[in-house]
């Protein structure tokens, strides 16, 4: 299988021929009656297994089956925020893995992910908060990844326009400068692209009602194509985990919320990190096309369901503005929401299942994005060798009947 290779040279010479020779970014082809694996969940996490599986282990008679259209889940409606600054040692050697695959990905892919590694800035608003923060760096530190502390001279230095001041002044803060933002559309299409050209087959708008077992194994699955088998099944897809698995004979301890997020009209350079803000529970950054991007908690709170989605976005907004008194004249853009599948510990579900054949991706609750490269890497070795990668052990279901949590809840950056 081969495809147009993108490069300077690619460009120019489409351009004299008024660009009407590109050639699709991926097939749309008709499903086989049977694969080796069966991905279920085409967000990126699903396109990542699925080119691992091809690209790393030569198992290339894999199918991804989309429920709708690449990139309109939640890989492609978030915040783009990629991070390793966890404070366990287990999330962090995940996430720092993740990062670094980040940092070569678009060589990797022949795809311009556009990598900002502009920095995460996370706030400390009170003495007890900047203590936490000082252990939290520290811890990372330890870990050998990325961190520094900042005081409120040098928090200002790194945002000039922000509110020290504000309804929680701010103490301080730390910093991880590898982290930033990464284009989510990019990383969908680009590992579609490259899975494709290493012969996977891509099944959009091809949802799954079902499973088919027999003697505690899955044979098939029930599509609008009909039955499609494989000899293994990989499950990802985020908020309606819980709803698959159950349909395939086990339960998940996980709870599946909306989580918002906004943007709004573009503007001129004016944030230069991403800032994250655990106490007053928003995160702002600026994407590549000037619009000022905000998110914050998932819809956790039960006074969101008596007063409406409305809530969110005034709480989300009055937090943002309090920070950034120069955001308030802006008008807002676009705002959308997601199911994400939020885990008793806030740390990821990754691995073998009770059913032989089936593996399973989720729990990412609002960090699946920023872990989307290591995801796939680790899980197609799960998938290929039919034991977990070394990285992605600790994350195993039967942590919970063992006790054995890893509570990320405050590195998670915003409440659950």
């Amino acid at each position: 299988m081969t495809r147009q290779r993108y490069s300077i040279w690619s460009l120019a010479r489409h351009a004299l021929r008024g660009h009407r020779d590109w050639l699709p970014a991926w097939r749309t082809p008709t499903p086989k009656s049977s694969y080796d694996v069966i991905v279920i969940g085409g967000g990126g996490h699903g396109l990542a297994t699925a080119y691992f599986l091809a690209k790393t282990h030569g198992i290339r008679n894999v199918a991804v089956l989309e429920r709708d259209w690449i990139g309109g889940g939640n890989s492609g409606r978030n915040t783009q925020v990629v991070r390793s600054n966890y404070f366990y040692k287990a999330s962090v050697d995940f996430f720092e893995h993740s990062l670094k695959l980040y940092e070569n990905l678009s060589r990797e892919l022949n795809f311009n992910v556009m990598l900002s590694q502009r920095g995460i800035m996370t706030l400390a608003h009170s003495r007890h908060d900047l203590e936490m923060t000082r252990r939290w760096a520290n811890a990372i530190q330890m870990n050998g990844v990325d961190s520094e502390i900042l005081t409120r001279e040098g928090v200002k230095r790194v945002e000039p326009l922000i509110n020290l001041d504000a309804r929680f002044p701010i103490h301080g803060g730390f910093i991880q400068r590898r982290g930033g933002i990464v284009r989510h559309d990019a990383v969908n299409w680009g590992f579609a692209r490259a899975a494709d050209a290493l012969g996977v087959d891509i099944i959009q708008n091809c949802p799954v009602s079902g499973f088919e077992s027999r003697a505690g194994r899955v044979t098939g699955v029930a599509t609008a194509h009909g039955v499609l088998r494989a000899d293994r099944f990989v499950l990802n897809v985020a908020g309606h985990s819980s709803v698959l698995a159950q349909r395939a004979g086990f339960r998940l301890p996980i709870t599946s919320m909306a989580l918002q997020a906004m943007v709004t009209e573009p503007v001129k350079p004016m944030l230069n990190s991403v800032v994250m803000s655990p106490a007053v529970h928003v995160y702002t950054s600026q994407s590549d096309r000037g619009e000022i991007v905000i998110g914050g908690a998932a819809d956790v709170y039960s006074s969101y369901a008596q007063r409406g989605s409305l809530a969110v976005i005034e709480d989300f907004i009055a937090a943002a503005v309090e920070l950034f008194p120069a955001l308030a004249r802006l008008k807002l853009m676009r705002h959308w929401a997601g199911i994400v599948d939020i885990s008793p510990d806030t740390s990821p579900i990754m691995g073998k299942t009770p059913v032989e054949n089936l593996y399973i991706n989720c729990g990412w609750g609002t960090g699946g994005f920023k872990a989307i490269p290591a995801g796939g890497d680790t899980m197609a070795h799960t998938v290929a060798n039919d034991r977990p990668h070394p990285l992605i052990a600790p994350f195993a279901l039967d942590r919970f009947e063992r006790g054995a949590l890893i509570d990320e809840g405050a590195a998670a950056g915003v409440a659950h």
